[in-house]
């Protein structure tokens, strides 16, 4: 019997269902109603819901509550720092079906290979892993990357499966004022769905970014900013990230009436946050707790998440699409105790029976042999721009300290808390070194160094002490790329990235337990930061306000130019 054919007919009861969820209770996400009944299935798709049903396999879910599949609305794998397959493995159990990524971490350091590696792994995950093609590679002028990007290159990688269209575009200013480069790029995809990156953006410039057809953001940090944004057609995604924290501030704006036009999203979260709170789960949970309806919640984790990226098959556990479904234990608890993928239950045997692909990126960490004198700050003035760190926000202050000169150099200064931030050039293009100060990681001894660093991805290196910067960001060449901890000329702990400098080979609980090291050592430096080496990487991002730092110098991003 045709494909067509079968549907109906299991979905009428004619014949047996492939495989029926009997015994639980189906939340309606848009009425809010529970549904008793089994739930029927043929396939990936459900074609049966509120009856009985005889099936080929029976699941018994007694007891459970069945929702609609999480669908995780933007974020960038590589932030987990495992490979698509591990992250696949990671958050599916979750309840995650759908993730909606960014492949442009991997797409500034080696161009189209990495989008081309992460269409290809699209097709082998269980989860649907949607490819949006980076808009932004470079996100700007201001920095040095493994490769650019145009509208030439975007069309090479258009068309494939998993695409629904282009990445969040983060040069808002370009877009505004019209540069030729960024034209192109939304020219190619004008009638299609682009997406926004546009941190606090307002009135008539939110007018001319959104007239460009964009229409999503992920970037809103206050509700003021979010409404503005809501009541001029963007969909709004609420973001929870391992830095990125957004979520208090809009949970107020999370009701029945508005969730249809919103979303919510990870960005960037990394396996130790997953381990210790969750992913989708944990945003769901907190939510509730916060005083959201659980049928708002539920409603962006699902349906209008699907509705803003239009993908009409799924975000609803009714006949016709596809069998995207969580079984939690209850609502407010949101543990999934069962997850279908397009029909595929979710298990270690899933996983292992999977095809992988070879990883690519290997041998991408091509920086100069650094010193401690590379570290030094030479100036001729006291007054010096200082980066402001937001705990909890990738925006930061701009910051104005005196800061006094010895020797020609402007010394770090633990006990005011003012500490190098350097940038060193690693893709073998130029060898630029960067010197700078930030505020707010409490570091009082050693360096943290790191070669995630957005989106450039050059090695990024904070610490009070030169020699261990300089050890720091050595170690990263040898281990082509990752994070490490030095303090007395040792190193104290590292993980390798060898990915691009962005992603593991290990497990993900293998990554896990090292970032547990990893940030054990970063506090025996002092530092109070819960999440230290994000909270860095995100310092290097000259398209979030206020103040950043890349490898050609510290970034007045308001002004959307280098300090000289």
């Amino acid at each position: 019997m045709a494909e067509l054919e079968r549907r109906i007919a299991q979905g009428r009861g004619d014949e047996p269902a492939d495989l029926v969820l009997r015994g639980g209770r189906v939340l309606d996400v848009v009425t809010g109603a529970f549904l008793e009944g089994d739930v029927a299935i043929c396939g990936d798709t459900i074609v049966g819901i509120a009856a009985s049903y005889e099936g080929r396999e029976v699941i018994d879910v007694s007891g459970l509550t069945l929702v609609p599949g999480f669908i995780d609305t933007h974020l960038h794998v590589e932030s987990s720092l495992v490979t698509p397959f591990e992250f696949d493995r990671c958050v599916s159990p979750r309840g995650v079906t759908t993730a909606i990524c960014d492949p442009h971490e991997i797409a500034n350091v080696i161009g189209l290979d990495g989008i081309r590696y992460f269409q290809e792994a699209s097709c082998l995950t269980l989860m649907d892993l949607r490819v949006q093609l980076s808009s932004c590679v470079p996100s700007s002028h201001m920095e040095t990357t493994g490769a650019t990007l145009d509208a030439k290159d975007l069309r090479e990688v258009m068309g494939h499966p998993s695409g629904i269209g282009l990445a969040e575009f983060m040069n808002y200013p370009g877009v505004i004022h019209r540069d030729a480069g960024c034209m192109e790029r939304l020219k190619l995809f004008e009638g299609g769905h682009i997406d926004g990156h546009s941190p606090q953006l307002s009135g008539r410039d939110l007018n001319a970014y959104l007239a460009a057809g964009i229409r999503t953001e992920h970037e809103a940090t206050t509700a003021e900013e979010a409404l503005e944004k809501l009541r001029k057609g963007m969909r709004v995604l609420i973001r929870e990230g391992s830095v990125s924290k957004d979520l208090e501030a809009l949970a107020p704006i999370l009701t029945d009436i508005t969730s249809a036009y919103l979303c919510l999203c990870t960005d960037d979260r990394n396996p130790l946050d997953i381990g210790e709170h969750g992913h989708l789960d944990y945003m769901i949970r907190r939510l509730i707790e916060r005083g959201c309806p659980p049928l708002a919640v539920y409603r962006a984790a699902s349906l209008s998440a699907a509705e803003a990226f239009g993908l009409k098959d799924r975000g609803q556990i009714v006949p016709g699409k596809r069998a995207d479904i969580v079984a939690v234990d209850s609502l407010e608890g949101c543990h999934a105790r069962l997850v279908l993928c397009a029909g595929r239950h979710v298990t270690p045997e899933a996983f292992a029976a999977r095809r992988t692909i070879p990883p690519i990126g290997r041998h991408s960490v091509k920086a100069p042999k650094v010193t401690a004198d590379n570290f030094r700050t030479r100036a001729n003035r006291t007054e010096t721009d200082v980066i402001g760190i937001i705990e909890g926000k990738i925006i930061t202050e701009h910051l104005i300290e005196e800061i006094a000169i010895e020797d020609g150099d402007k010394r770090p200064d633990p006990a005011r808390d003012l500490i190098r931030i350097t940038v060193v050039e690693r893709h073998g293009k130029n060898g630029n070194i960067a010197t700078g100060f930030v505020k707010g990681f409490g570091l009082k001894r050693g360096a943290i160094a790191s070669t995630v660093c957005h989106d450039h991805h050059n090695i990024a290196a904070v610490g009070v002490d030169y020699a261990d910067m300089a050890l720091a960001a050595n170690r990263l060449s040898e281990i082509e790329g990752g994070f490490v901890v030095t303090a007395d000329g040792k190193i104290l702990a590292e993980l390798a990235l060898p990915v691009a400098g962005l992603m593991s080979l290990l497990s993900f609980e293998e990554v896990r337990e090292k970032l547990v090291a990893l940030r054990a050592a970063a506090k025996s430096l002092g530092v109070v930061l819960e999440e230290p080496f994000l909270q860095l990487a995100f310092l290097a991002l000259p398209v979030i306000p206020a103040l950043k730092i890349t490898d050609r110098g510290m970034v007045d991003v308001r002004k959307f130019e280098i300090i000289s």
